[in-house]
């Protein structure tokens, strides 16, 4: 019976187990530091940024805010004290900022209570404006990226060139 085709590495050595293989990401910036937590944050929103007319600390506001949603049917709900201490601004600003992000579309306060007592909690930042406007921009982003590898093969590629058909003398006499 033949035996199942194992992986072999370059080296000719069989690859690690996959117990054994780091992640990309711990790879990238160690255990220690991928231990403290880290955020899944789409590319197309920071590439989009312009697009977005969002400012830097627009952004940064928006980033803090992703960095606590771990679920998509949890929204996150980080305090403003919270993010204002992360970001080194004040509540009031944050206040601000979450307000424009609001104008913007981009996402949608929603109050949150304490069930046992009648306590006001931070507020629930609902996303899916953010979500849906990456949603309607990314064609274009995607066609960008086509064209640009297009053109890169494009200019990769050795072009055809016509030869000059070399004239011979019969060629000239008739």
């Amino acid at each position: 019976m033949d035996e199942p085709n194992q992986e072999v590495q370059e080296d000719g050595s069989a690859p690690p187990s996959k117990k054994s293989r780091k992640k990309p990401a711990v790879e990238k910036w160690g255990s220690k530091v991928i231990d403290s937590g880290f955020s899944m944050i789409p590319s197309l929103l920071l590439r989009a940024q312009h697009r977005l007319k969002l400012s830097p600390t627009q952004l940064a506001v928006l980033v803090q805010i992703i960095d606590h949603w771990w679920e998509a049917s949890r929204k996150p709900y980080p305090s403003k004290k919270e993010l204002a201490k992360r970001l080194g601004i004040g509540e009031r600003q944050v206040q601000r900022y979450i307000a424009e992000l609001e104008a913007a579309g981009l996402l949608k306060r929603e109050d949150r209570f304490a069930q046992n007592h009648n306590g006001r909690l931070s507020n629930i930042y609902n996303l899916d404006g953010l979500v849906e406007r990456l949603k309607e921009i990314e064609p274009d982003f995607r066609d960008a990226r086509n064209k640009a590898r297009l053109s890169r093969v494009d200019a990769e590629t050795p072009k055809l060139r016509r030869r000059a058909k070399a004239v011979t003398p019969a060629a000239e006499a008739s």
